[in-house]
């Protein structure tokens, strides 16, 4: 007979480029079974087991090979695959104009540790991130687990390849400030392994909600959401964030929608930034925000326990209708396949659904022909889980050469 006999190892060298893909799907839970994984893949079962085998010796999965079969279900069950709950974790964090937040979140997207921090932002940007990575390095002290690497999510544009803050409006940090290299400096001075990236938080949010929640699935999706201030929006297209040439891409925040409005800080006029964000809404509603708590859990509160309030109803018509006006300029120009809606504008959604979804219809090209999906973001902190995505990606990328570890002998 011709040729060698095939081995694990050399089954698992052929499947080596697969490493990656296999991982991927099963983080984002695309592949629970390896019978799943080996038709996704395209390669042998052999190949397929492989991979699976090699995936739980680096710690990142775990491989049921006793699984139990449903009752009245025909054939040998197959494998299943789980996220490692022992495994390796990346270091998100979050910095908003409310305070800031760190939290470990394991492969699968799960958070699996949270940290609040201060509820005042110091305008020292190194003296911030000095401190949300130190709650960062606590939990990774208290969980003994391994650290992939580390991410931050901020509520700026964030310019490539420098990694400066552009705008970080409602911080009151110095424009352009350099918040990639501080972040990797302060991750590094606490001993926290691997490498360190930055992003736009809607960026980062609709990034984790194309892998693990309401945007999984779809080719073009568009995410538009309202932080403690202002509006954000980003674009995911054939599974890649889109963030144009320099990191800049989809600043949704500055559309008019209401050409008599309230100034802009960009100087202009009636911007949804300024006519669908928290603070518009308590002004819509008569109410002076409080010090208690933020902007947006002030908006949400009223709007869930006084949505009937002739005041509060007329404030959510309102900016239902200039959000609907947003989002169909938006349709008209992109074209996504489904829209997540997050912050205050999830909470709009969920009060009145159907004349968002009408006035988006009535105002734009491709509305009119069927209608864009227009569902609310599924995950608690999805900005904290899309910095994690950042720290996850090369792990995702290369497995082998993100952890360190040779190939194990067969």
């Amino acid at each position: 007979m011709n040729g060698k006999a095939t081995t694990p190892r050399t089954r698992l060298d052929r499947g080596r480029g697969a490493l990656g893909p296999a991982l991927e799907l099963v983080h984002t839970g695309r592949a629970p079974t390896r019978a799943v994984l080996t038709s996704e893949l395209g390669v042998t079962r052999a190949t397929a087991g492989a991979v699976a085998a090699e995936l739980e010796a680096l710690g990142l999965i775990r491989v049921d090979s006793r699984p139990t079969a449903p009752a009245g279900a025909q054939g040998r069950p197959s494998h299943r695959l789980f996220v490692d709950d022992e495994g390796p974790v990346a270091l998100a964090a979050q910095v908003h104009a409310d305070g800031f937040r760190a939290a470990l979140v394991s492969l699968g997207g799960a958070i699996v540790a949270t940290a609040p921090g201060c509820v005042t932002v110091s305008e020292d940007p190194a003296q911030v991130l000095g401190a949300v990575v130190e709650a960062g390095a606590e939990l990774l002290r208290a969980s003994g687990r391994r650290c992939v690497g580390a991410g931050l999510a901020v509520p700026s544009a964030v310019a490539e390849p420098e990694g400066l803050a552009l705008n970080p409006l409602h911080l009151a940090w110095p424009a352009g400030s350099p918040v990639r290299e501080v972040f990797a400096e302060r991750v590094r001075d606490a001993g926290i392994e691997g490498p360190a990236f930055t992003g736009n938080d809607v960026n980062l949010a609709a990034l984790a909600e194309h892998r693990h929640g309401a945007g999984r699935g779809a080719r073009d999706l568009l995410c538009v959401a309202t932080g403690h201030r202002g509006v954000g929006g980003a674009l995911v297209l054939d599974g890649r964030l889109h963030s144009g040439s320099s990191g800049l891409a989809l600043e949704v925040g500055h559309l008019t929608v209401n050409p008599e409005g309230r100034p802009c800080h960009c100087g202009g006029r009636g911007c949804l930034d300024v006519e669908t964000d928290p603070m518009a809404f308590l002004a819509a509603a008569g109410r002076e925000p409080g010090p208690e708590v933020s902007l947006l859990q002030q908006a949400r509160d009223l709007l869930r326990d006084e949505r009937d309030e002739p005041g509060v109803r007329l404030a959510t018509e309102e900016l239902v209708d200039r959000l609907g006006l947003g989002l169909a300029g938006l349709v008209n120009i992109l074209n996504p396949d489904r829209i997540v809606l997050g912050g205050l504008h999830r909470a709009l959604l969920d009060a009145d659904p159907d004349r968002l979804r009408a006035v988006v219809a009535d105002r734009s090209l491709w509305g009119r022909s069927g209608g864009v999906p227009i569902l609310a973001c599924s995950l608690d902190h999805n900005s904290l889980v899309g910095a994690a995505e950042l720290a996850w990606q090369p792990v995702l990328d290369d497995p082998l050469a993100a952890l360190g570890r040779p190939v194990a002998n067969a």
